[in-house]
C-alpha cells in the first residue's frame, strides 16, 4: 500500500512539473520575459485588430506585485468587447506566472514597473 501511495505522489510531482514546464526555463533578460509571456497569449477570436497595454511589477520570485493595470486599450466595440480583451490579456499574464527569473534578473527586476502590449493578429 505504501508503494502505491509513493508512486502516486511521484506521478503527481512529475505531472505538476510538466504543467509548469513552459515557465521552467530560467529567464535572463526582459526580452526573455516578454517572449515567455507572449507565448501564453491567445487573443479572443472576435477581437479584430485590437491591443491592450498592461502595466505591472514583479517580485523577485517571478510573481506580480498586485494586479496588472491596463494603461492603453484599443478595442473596437462596446465595453463588453473591451473588457473581454483586457481580461484575456490579464489572464494570459497570470497563467504564465510564476516566471523563473535568473538571480541577476530577479535582483534588478523587483519593484520596477514594466509594460507589455498584447495585440490580436492583423
Amino acid at each position: 500500500m505504501k508503494s502505491v501511495a509513493r508512486w502516486v505522489a511521484v506521478a503527481g510531482v512529475m505531472l505538476a512539473s510538466a504543467v509548469h514546464s513552459s515557465n521552467a526555463a530560467e529567464l535572463n533578460t526582459m526580452n526573455d520575459v516578454g517572449t515567455a509571456i507572449q507565448a501564453c497569449w491567445t487573443p479572443p477570436a472576435d477581437a479584430g485588430t485590437a491591443s491592450v497595454t498592461l502595466s505591472f511589477s514583479f517580485k523577485r520570485d517571478g510573481t506580480l506585485i498586485g494586479p496588472p493595470r491596463p494603461t492603453a486599450v484599443k478595442v473596437e466595440g462596446d465595453a463588453k468587447a473591451k473588457n473581454s480583451f483586457v481580461d484575456a490579456a490579464t489572464t494570459a499574464l497570470q497563467n504564465c506566472l510564476p516566471l523563473t527569473l535568473s538571480p541577476k534578473l530577479a535582483q534588478g527586476i523587483a519593484g520596477k514597473v514594466f509594460t507589455l502590449q498584447f495585440s490580436s493578429p492583423k
